[in-house]
């Protein structure tokens, strides 16, 4: 059926606008103004999105096959204890399927564009409190069960989102309020494209940070009595190895830079760096189903009650207040119509008028 259908054309960097153009990545561009059948067509054809696309769309299903099978599997309507790991798995399914859809429907405008991202921004935002709260149920070591830190731990991390959704949102097109709707980048990515990476860098290097602020004293600080040491602390270094990996591949464009042009379509940057959080999610999942097996009966007895409110409350409280900042972001794109197509430098047969 498929070869009946006209698949839409690739580009080089130099037909595409300034503003779909990534580092060191020369061929394989989709139009910056295609359409919603172009994007879902350009899934079937090797462009340099294509991988990034099936990277994330696939662990989308296996992620959700988890979910469900928790939630037939387990007590979860009267059993608290299991909230925290259906609060993970849910943000495990949230993250890989807003960012394939990000990097499917993104070249449809620049205003497409930037919204797209906006909410994959929001879906790691969720992500990192879904870990955060898995963590403060599950992972946190005996001797810090009941701290002041542990008490304050999730609304820290529900605070975390905030800032990180903000901050990665910020470093598209800068704060929406007070600009001219007319303007099209209120934040001059194109001339401080560093300082835009520093700041998504940051965005999410912090928040986990923050979540894994007991895992790294469970695992490398610890010593003796109250550390929680058992058979699951590989898992957790092999998840944070590879979460390492995931960040030194996203902020240093390897190997694509070393040679430009030879990884467009296979073996770029972010098609590595999807596949290696892929499977730290993975690592950390399993660490997590393990750890709230074994360490259920002593934190029965000492951890305190988990609650609606620490658990599910705090990840609907996160995404409402998600989905504000990117409807604050996103409202200016619509006062004018400059937003509605591709914009920057652009030459050939990408660019319509």
């Amino acid at each position: 059926m498929l070869g009946l259908v006209k698949l839409p054309p690739v580009f080089n960097v130099h037909q595409v606008p300034k503003d779909f153009q990534e580092d060191c990545i020369i061929s394989g561009y989709r139009h910056p103004r295609s359409s919603a059948t172009d994007c879902v067509l350009s899934l079937f054809q090797l462009t340099n999105e294509t991988v990034n696309i099936w990277t994330h769309f696939l662990p989308t299903w296996y992620f959700l096959y988890k979910l469900l099978t928790v939630i037939f599997i387990q007590d979860v309507w009267t059993d608290a204890y299991t909230w925290p790991l259906l609060v993970f798995l849910l943000s495990c399914c949230m993250y890989p399927l807003a960012s394939s859809c990000a990097h499917t429907f993104s070249t449809m405008s620049t205003r497409a564009r930037h919204i797209c991202y906006f909410f994959d921004y929001g879906a790691l935002s969720v992500y990192s409190l879904g870990s955060a709260i898995a963590y403060s149920a599950y992972i946190v070591p005996d001797a810090w069960v009941n701290s002041l830190f542990h008490k304050y731990y999730v609304p820290v991390a529900v605070l975390n989102t905030v800032i990180s959704t903000t901050t990665a949102c910020y470093s598209r097109l800068g704060f929406p309020l007070h600009t001219n709707p007319d303007t099209v980048n209120r934040f001059a990515e194109e001339e401080s494209p560093r300082l835009a990476k520093v700041l998504r860098v940051l965005a999410f290097t912090y928040p986990y940070l923050f979540d894994n602020i007991p895992l790294f004293y469970r695992i490398f600080l610890c010593v003796g009595e109250g550390c929680t040491a058992n058979k699951v602390n590989s898992l957790h270094v092999y998840h944070i190895v590879l979460a390492f990996l995931t960040g030194f591949l996203f902020a240093t464009h390897l190997p694509e830079r070393l040679a430009p042009g030879r990884f467009d379509l296979v073996g770029h940057s972010h098609q590595l760096f999807h596949v290696c959080g892929i499977i730290a999610t993975h690592f950390q999942m399993q660490a997590i189903e393990m750890d709230m097996t074994l360490r259920r009966p002593w934190l029965h007895d000492h951890a305190s009650a988990i609650t609606f409110r620490g658990t599910l409350g705090a990840t609907m409280l996160s995404m409402v207040i998600s989905l504000g900042i990117i409807w604050l972001f996103s409202y200016p794109l619509f006062q004018s119509p400059v937003w509605g197509k591709a914009t920057g430098e652009g030459s050939g047969a990408a660019k319509k008028n």
